[in-house]
């Protein structure tokens, strides 16, 4: 009773201390999570299971993330003087980021919120009122569209990665950037099953919302893509087949465009937009006849699937979205100092599969150099290491180390077996043959050798001279010096041993993939995919910095336990002397003293 007396006291001075900051938002929800509370509500716990729970991720969550949650970001979507007051906006933000992290479904959020105790000490939760400990499925749908419609998770993400980064004290000198490709939950489907999935859609809707119109389409036609039986005869067309059902399904899918083009209702509706779409991407229109489009010749933005309108096609990858991540590393070859390195996320960017990486790399650094987490040494692959790239990112203060793009040369003897000077004029042939002459004009170069020599070195056929009227010519231009440049390095042995580290990161997507599921989404759209995404990647540096903070040996545990021990016993010496104060005030004569009389 004691214990139950204490804690609904605490609960009345927290409620206090907030009163101040729900006047103006009286129906805007928040907790101060900063303040300690004066008796412990875990002392249900053993100190096994108490040390158990401080050394989790949610201990660390608690401690380092929770309070930095931009809860301010989310007042402007409520009303602070009408209607319902809201749940707990910590808990909000801290239910959406830990729902990624463990890959759960709404369902098992809601029992995690209910009863999972470690939860509650996550989000600090006061009680175990449903109030404080529940969240309905819908309230939890809203605030997910809520965070996800104005891009909050990008908030989320930079709010904690900076908070983990000053908390470990994280070195972002060094890095690595690379992506790796997501699926959304859709299903996978071929050309044929595009066009009638997509007229299935438009004729569903239109039975619902225009049954007029409806009506007035043939009874072919809605028998061929209306039924379930019907529709799946379209992923059994034999291979002999496919071409005939082609121009079949795209005859309909002209014949449906046409019909409605000049209908304003029909022709705003998202599934006739979606109709057109597949006609302008997958079909030709030659003399008032379509035909299908070569598989070779569809562009790979192109229309995946009906309920995905947003996936997208990558050659080598598939259909879906990719997602850009740029972490820190450690080239400590000390063991014992490796588990203490956090490798850090410091950047994620969610894109269309169809998109290369030669464009994200900057943007990268970009997004990271902002909140003061810029690396002075990024590596990538030839897809970042574009000659563009590596000299916008050397203006930024970056070092892009990545094999130079563009074919190999098959020649014996290219252009970086020469010898140049730090201007880039060429001072000396791969034999050792100094120039007779060099020009230089804007970003072109040209070197010419004597004819004699060139015409008797055994080289000259593997040489990328060009034979002129008094000399042999050799010509370039900067970009091809500097490329040259790059390759002579990756042949050496200090290229070697900086860009090893770059295969670490292909150790993160898999901790992505096997730790939160982030390579197989339960979502579909982008905005969707990019937040679920987003915040898969904050529970991936949540657990890394876990695993950190018990290698370190608990961080601020062992304090805590000592503060909260002086707490409890500052505590008792105040009841006590509480106690004897009101036995002084009230005092009471004993049977012994009233005997005594």
């Amino acid at each position: 009773m004691l214990l139950k007396a204490c804690n609904s006291f605490c609960d009345t001075v927290d409620i206090m201390s907030n009163i101040n900051a729900l006047q103006e938002n009286r129906m805007i929800h928040t907790n101060d999570h900063k303040t300690g509370y004066l008796f412990d509500q875990l002392d249900h716990l053993g100190p096994k299971r108490r040390k158990l729970m401080e050394k989790s991720w949610a201990g660390l969550f608690r401690e380092h993330v929770l309070c930095e949650l931009p809860v301010n970001e989310m007042i402007p979507f409520f009303t602070a003087d009408f209607g319902r007051p809201t749940k707990e906006l910590y808990t909000v933000l801290g239910v959406l980021i830990i729902q990624q992290m463990q890959d759960l479904t709404d369902e098992q959020t809601i029992y995690q919120l209910a009863f999972n105790e470690q939860w509650h000490y996550a989000l600090d939760i006061k009680g175990k009122s449903d109030e404080a400990a529940y969240m309905s499925p819908k309230t939890l749908w809203n605030m997910r569209k809520i965070a996800t419609d104005n891009g909050l998770d990008r908030l989320l993400f930079e709010h904690v990665t900076d908070a983990l980064a000053k908390a470990f004290s994280v070195d972002a000198s060094r890095q690595r950037i690379d992506s790796v490709h997501i699926r959304s939950n859709m299903r996978r489907l071929g050309r044929i099953r595009i066009f009638a999935e997509t007229i299935h859609k438009f004729l569903n809707n239109l039975r619902r919302h225009q049954k007029d119109l409806y009506g007035a389409i043939s009874q072919e036609l809605q028998d061929r893509y209306m039924p379930k039986e019907a529709l799946s005869c379209f992923s059994m067309v034999k291979p002999s087949d496919s071409h005939n059902t082609l121009d079949i399904v795209s005859a309909d899918l002209l014949e449906l465009v046409q019909c409605f083009c000049g209908n304003s209702h029909v022709a705003a509706m998202h599934s006739y937009k979606l109709m057109s779409r597949v006609l302008s991407e997958q079909c030709e229109l030659i003399e008032g006849e379509v035909t299908s489009r070569r598989a070779k010749d569809i562009p790979s933005d192109s229309l995946q699937n009906p309920s995905d309108p947003d996936a997208t096609y990558d050659g080598h990858k598939g259909q879906g979205y990719q997602v850009q991540v740029m972490e820190t590393y450690g080239d400590s070859a000390d063991g014992k100092a490796k588990p203490e390195t956090l490798n850090l996320i410091t950047h994620v960017a969610v894109e269309t599969a169809c998109k290369g990486d030669t464009h994200a790399l900057i943007p990268a650094v970009e997004s990271a150099g902002e909140r003061n987490l810029a690396p002075d040494e990024l590596l990538a692959d030839s897809h970042y290491g574009s000659d563009d790239n590596c000299r916008a990112a050397r203006e930024r203060g970056t070092e892009v180390i990545a094999p130079a793009m563009g074919p190999r040369v098959s020649q014996i003897v290219t252009l970086s077996d020469f010898t140049f000077t730090d201007e880039g004029r060429v001072i000396a042939c791969p034999r050792g043959h100094a120039p007779a002459q060099t020009k230089h004009k804007k970003t072109r170069h040209t070197a010419a050798f004597n004819k004699e020599l060139c015409s008797h070195c055994p080289l000259l056929k593997d040489c990328p001279v060009k034979e002129g009227k008094a000399h042999y010519y050799l010509r370039y231009d900067d970009k091809a010096q500097r490329l040259a440049r790059r390759r002579a390095f990756e042949k050496s042995d200090a290229f070697r041993d900086r860009y090893r580290f770059r295969a670490g990161i292909e150790a993160t997507m898999s901790e992505l993939d096997r730790r939160t599921g982030i390579k197989r989404l339960r979502v579909r759209g982008f905005d969707a995919v990019r937040f679920s995404a987003t915040l898969k990647v904050i529970g991936v540096n949540i657990f890394r910095a876990t695993a950190v903070r018990i290698a370190r040996g608990g961080s601020r545990a062992t304090a805590q336990s000592l503060s909260r021990g002086i707490s409890l016993v500052c505590s008792f010496l105040k009841e006590q002397i509480y106690a004897w104060w009101r036995l002084f005030l009230n005092p009471k004569p004993c049977p012994l003293q009233v005997a005594t009389f």
